[in-house]
């Protein structure tokens, strides 16, 4: 077993959790070499361990493991296929990201953090089936070059170079998701501009974090 292993484990047991997900639905997966490694169909996330992950050749969609793969294997393949700077993938079933799924209604950049980790607003994929290759097509492509997708009917997924940037994605979007409910309550929401939005992203891209400390004065630009 390998540390990428032993964070997908990290990451499963996170989003369960902080209840991102109920039951055994979500998947995780972190690219490896030419495939990709993702959690097994059905298994407690509680009782998951490293040696329980399949390995998937999306080449050909042949596995390696004990068990089958996660049902939305497809989904998985086809966002790596399109998207070679993904190197995880957090699929969740939160809440609040959920009902706007299930509404039909985007997750707009209304606050600076999720325009600085998804890039923009957060489609919603036309409906398909799960685990259907036409579901993986239309998730890759509302995804775009975003970071988040909501899946009709269904749920959210985050992708990001790494596990810990693709989990963050599905917090902030969760968080925004009802940030934007309570704030229909209250009346207008505003939405940021999409200059501001790409200034936002850019910013998070290049010089978000400790870095060295002459460059904390530098400009979002």
């Amino acid at each position: 077993m390998t540390a990428l292993h032993g964070q997908i484990i990290k990451t499963v047991r996170e989003i369960s959790r902080d209840k991102l997900v109920l039951g055994t639905w979500g998947n995780v997966s972190a690219r490896e070499g030419k495939g990709f490694w993702i959690t097994p169909s059905g298994m407690p996330y509680d009782q998951m361990t490293e040696s329980d992950l399949v390995y998937i050749n999306p080449a050909d969609g042949k596995f390696t493991g004990r068990w089958k793969p996660s049902s939305e294997w497809r989904l998985h393949a086809e966002i790596y296929r399109r998207r070679p700077d993904c190197g995880a993938i957090v699929h969740t079933h939160s809440i609040y990201a959920t009902a706007f799924a299930v509404a039909r209604t985007a997750v707009l950049p209304v606050t600076e953090d999720i325009a600085q980790v998804t890039g923009g607003r957060v489609e919603v994929a036309d409906y398909a089936l799960s685990g259907t290759q036409e579901l993986a097509v239309n998730a890759a492509k509302a995804l775009g070059d975003r970071n988040a997708v909501l899946l009709a009917g269904h749920g959210l997924v985050g992708t990001a170079a790494d596990l810990q940037e693709a989990l963050k994605v599905c917090q902030i979007v969760e968080k925004t998701a009802q940030v934007m409910l309570l704030a229909r309550l209250l009346g207008e929401i505003h939405v940021l501009e999409e200059e501001d939005v790409r200034r936002l992203r850019h910013f998070y891209l290049t010089g978000y974090g400790p870095g060295r400390g002459e460059d904390n004065n530098e400009n979002i630009n």
